[in-house]
């Protein structure tokens, strides 16, 4: 029977700033916008928390059952390394997704947005076919494009619009460059474990392009952040803050460059999430600064 310990591990927690970066930038947008309904961003918060844990349960349950994690460069699995059996990693990701369907469901009733209800549905059904199902997306290169959406536009203009009622230009280029970032979370993610993904008949991007090519995606992918809030001056000020974050960079730009594979990228995942938090509150701050 797994630990608490283990279970924690297997949320994945060095994924989470996916999950509250963009609110935070979403909630920025809304403050320079002179409308911030805290109460509202704090349930979007929640339930972006409770969808990327979810989603990390449900990929541990998936490729467990299927033997992807049999042989793993990475973290540990619950599934895939016996400690838990998998009806309970399975459990643990449909009560994650049911508890988050509840607190955007009181998102829904606040704002009366009824439409809202398709985009929750669709992002619980992408969080689960990413690896689930029997034709799972993120085993056919289709992985970083969802990630790109349901952690970039999706949850920056979704949480603006939860607080301000209406979606703005400001919250879907914000969303662009928190994407990209959320994207380099998954690309260095795969590009460890290229070497055995590909044995496993998992797909990856990083196994179609193959890991110099995926290491030039990982690069763009932290770069392009840097320089899209620049094009944002004229019409925020402020929003060049996140290019602050630029020397956070420059190590794991380095390491993936040279050359490194394997554990050596284990650190590189977590020196991208602190960059990628570090990026998101001054950009938060930049967008909420208004003259």
């Amino acid at each position: 029977m797994a630990t608490l310990n283990q279970w924690v591990a297997g949320a994945r927690p060095r994924t989470l700033p996916n999950a509250v970066v963009p609110v935070v930038v979403g909630t920025g947008v809304a403050i320079g916008e002179g409308s911030p309904i805290w109460w509202r961003a704090v349930v979007a918060l929640l339930v972006a928390l409770l969808l990327q844990i979810g989603v990390n349960y449900a990929n541990d349950y998936s490729d467990g059952i299927r033997g992807t994690d049999d042989q793993r460069v990475g973290p540990m699995r619950l599934v895939g390394s016996g400690v838990a059996a998998p009806r309970q990693v399975l459990a643990a990701a449909l009560g994650c997704f049911a508890a988050a369907a509840v607190a955007g469901l009181t998102l829904v009733v606040a704002t009366q947005a009824w439409w809202v209800l398709l985009v929750g549905a669709a992002a619980i059904a992408a969080a689960w076919f990413y690896t689930g199902g029997k034709r799972p997306y993120g085993y056919r290169a289709l992985g970083e494009a969802a990630v790109f959406v349901f952690f970039g536009p999706v949850p920056v203009m979704g949480t603006a619009f939860v607080q301000t009622g209406h979606l703005s230009w400001v919250a879907l280029a914000a969303s662009i460059p928190i994407g990209l970032l959320s994207c380099s979370m998954l690309v260095i993610n795969n590009l460890r474990d290229v070497v055995t993904d590909g044995p496993a008949g998992k797909r990856t991007l990083a196994v179609v392009l193959g890991a110099e090519r995926t290491r030039v995606m990982y690069t763009v992918c932290l770069v392009a952040p840097l320089v899209i809030p620049l094009l944002l001056i004229p019409f925020t000020p402020f929003a060049a803050l996140p290019v602050l974050a630029a020397p956070l960079a420059i190590g794991p730009v380095k390491t993936v460059r040279s050359g490194a594979t394997g554990p050596a990228l284990i650190a590189v995942l977590q020196a991208t999430g602190k960059l990628q938090m570090a990026y998101g509150l001054l950009f938060a701050v930049g967008l909420a600064i208004t003259l």
